[in-house]
């Protein structure tokens, strides 16, 4: 079965077309500044044939048009017809409290789907774009799936996911912890758990997803018990460029001092603050690493304070679980950075971890970096959401 993965964002458009049978990617790829000047996608197959172009794109249905294209036509063809991709996965950030488990799109969950658009301004308005495209490019004889960020996270306790606030905001607005990069997170404690012996039941982990955006999950028995990420993706701990969690208070006293709106408040947190905020450098962990080699001090900082706040998780979840059998480091920073790693794992000797600092110097795709004798293992797993994805709509189809 071939099975095109989707991600829509308000102007991009990423892929992969995933051959079920061996879970092969035959290719990637993205449509980007979709509705702009100067669209172009950008198109990569499995064995490193490309194609790059400007078409015009104002719409996502022109890009779905487009990434047709790619996969049927010229050189880094990799179908000879569209009738053989036999299902689309979608990738939905905010499912709430109403998906639990990804489903078969049809008019009714699209228009729940829609219900949560407050909840995910950003990004659910233009995953519902990409599926009405999708729909007009496809028509109604291949089924889609949405498959949700949320719905690992499901399996949270109340006392995990409600806030201190009147138990009658919950009930109203539905203001409660939902958590994000649950696609990541459940394919990496799945992988862990295999590597730890197969068997759910009785383990204890911490899975690490480090990037630009960044959360840090509890998975006790294979289920997520607490994570970082709240309401929103805002919630945690320090990222690229946002804050993580503040004292509520900051927000309103801000808001007073500088006369701001929530929207100018909302993107002063999202957009302007976190490791770039600090560093004053960027939000790339690579320029912030350099400027931090060169001597500079706030860019130093701003590293010190995320490896801090990461330490304070995993303690906060070794407590939450009574333990901790393993720690899972993914996501672009987390796969990619040694020296983040060790600089997190030196100060979590108290629970018994030990690092292999060779082994943690190495590149490989999946490996332990711990020491034989080390009472917690450590692991770097490369995430692998579009396959997550992809199983789902698969077992959903079938």
């Amino acid at each position: 079965m071939k099975i095109l993965v989707v991600n829509a964002g308000s102007s991009s458009l990423k892929y992969q077309l995933i051959d079920t049978m061996g879970e092969k990617v035959l290719a990637r790829g993205v449509c980007e500044r979709i509705g702009m000047d100067d669209s172009r996608i950008k198109h990569t197959t499995f064995d490193n044939r490309t194609m790059e172009a400007q078409p015009d794109m104002p719409t996502h249905t022109d890009a779905f048009k487009c990434v047709a294209a790619a996969l049927i036509e010229g050189d880094a063809a990799v179908i000879s017809n569209m009738i053989e991709i036999s299902a689309v996965g979608h990738r939905v950030v905010q499912g709430g409290s109403i998906f639990s488990d990804s489903v078969l799109i049809d008019e009714k969950i699209i228009a729940q789907i829609e219900s949560l658009n407050e909840l995910a301004p950003l990004h659910n308005p233009a995953h519902v774009q990409g599926m009405r495209a999708c729909f007009e490019c496809f028509g109604p004889d291949v089924p889609e799936v949405a498959v949700f960020d949320t719905s690992f996270h499901q399996t949270m306790p109340p006392e995990a996911y409600l806030y201190g606030l009147p138990y009658e905001v919950y009930e109203k607005y539905q203001v409660r912890r939902y958590g994000f990069h649950g696609t990541s997170h459940r394919y990496v404690s799945a992988r862990c758990i295999a590597l730890l012996g197969g068997k759910a039941e009785g383990t204890k982990i911490i899975t690490c997803h480090l990037g630009n955006g960044s959360s840090i999950t509890a998975v006790k028995d294979g289920l997520s018990v607490d994570t970082s990420m709240g309401f929103t993706p805002l919630d945690g701990f320090i990222m690229g460029t946002r804050t993580g969690a503040v004292d509520p208070s900051v927000v309103t006293y801000l808001m007073e001092k500088e006369n701001v709106s929530p929207r100018e408040m909302s993107d002063l947190m999202n957009k302007a603050s976190g490791i770039f905020g600090i560093s004053g450098v960027s939000s790339d962990d690579r320029d912030v690493q350099a400027a931090a080699r060169a001597g500079d001090e706030r860019a130093k900082l701003a590293l010190d304070m995320l490896r801090y706040q990461i330490r304070r998780y995993i303690g906060q979840y070794a407590a939450a679980m009574n333990g901790v059998d393993a720690i899972v480091f993914t996501g672009g920073i987390g796969e990619n950075v040694c020296n983040h790693r060790q600089h997190i794992c030196e100060n979590l000797s108290y629970l018994g971890v030990k690092l292999d600092a060779e082994k943690n110097e190495q590149k490989a795709a999946e490996m332990e970096i711990s020491t034989p004798d080390s009472a917690v293992r450590v692991f770097v797993i490369p995430t692998n959401e579009e396959l997550v994805i992809a199983r789902d709509t698969k077992r959903l189809v079938e």
